[in-house]
């Protein structure tokens, strides 16, 4: 059973994620502030970590520091009030892997949560299985039957990520930042240009697609076999 530990000092809060995620099958670990977030990662093999960033003791940032000195590879969701752009880099310089704002949505909660673990399994497995057509991290490497193309390692990554996250839309910053870094002095128009290519390498008639979402940016789905 997957394991989630919810550190969270807001009680009705973490009594509603808990709850969520009791319903979804989760075995729950609660703590109220970020030292004890740190005993119980030591008590209990955790899965996923949810972690506020305001809480008493230790705040979030303090304890994603503390993990990622340990190289733990632990999927990290933080929660903060308000999505602010230093929020963001601060997350993402300690090593959290995505966000949730408050006030949150509970579907969406759920479904970052589901995502992420995927994304972490993936991980481990260096592999990402579409249809007939595997990714393969290790050798940058997309394969399908006798066909067999290595990738740029920026492209690779892209696809990767898009195809990860099947049907989630990621804006030209989010890729940017997540693939070239958040201090990148690369245009967003990179992006772009890195989506032309892989398209030309792999069409729409394969095992997938990538979407313009207009205005926005773009999304990886699995064509549906005929």
């Amino acid at each position: 059973m997957i394991t989630v530990l919810v550190a969270e000092d807001d009680r009705n809060i973490r009594t509603l994620m808990t709850t969520l995620l009791k319903q979804e099958g989760y075995h729950t670990v609660e703590v109220d502030n970020g030292k004890d977030a740190l005993t119980a990662l030591e008590e209990h093999p955790v899965d996923l970590l949810i972690v506020d960033i305001m809480m008493p003791k230790l705040d979030g940032y303090q304890v994603v520091t503390a993990i990622r000195k340990d190289n733990l590879k632990l999927p990290i969701i933080m929660v903060t009030a308000k999505e602010t752009a230093e929020d963001k880099k601060n997350g993402f310089l300690t090593g959290v892997d995505d966000y949730i704002v408050k006030p949150i949505d509970f579907d969406e909660f759920l479904l970052r949560i589901k995502a992420l673990l995927r994304r972490a399994q993936i991980n481990l497995e260096g592999r990402l299985t579409v249809g007939e057509t595997i990714l393969d991290f290790n050798n940058l490497s997309v394969s399908k039957g006798e066909n067999y193309v290595e990738l740029p390692k920026k492209e690779f990554l892209l696809l990767y990520k898009l195809l990860s996250f099947q049907n989630k839309i990621f804006t030209r910053e989010q890729l940017l930042n997540d693939i070239w870094g958040i201090d990148s002095l690369t245009d967003e128009r990179t992006v772009d240009v890195h989506i032309k290519r892989l398209r030309t390498k792999f069409p729409e008639s394969g095992d997938f697609s990538i979407i313009t979402i207009r205005g926005l940016g773009y999304k990886g789905v699995a064509n549906e076999t005929k």
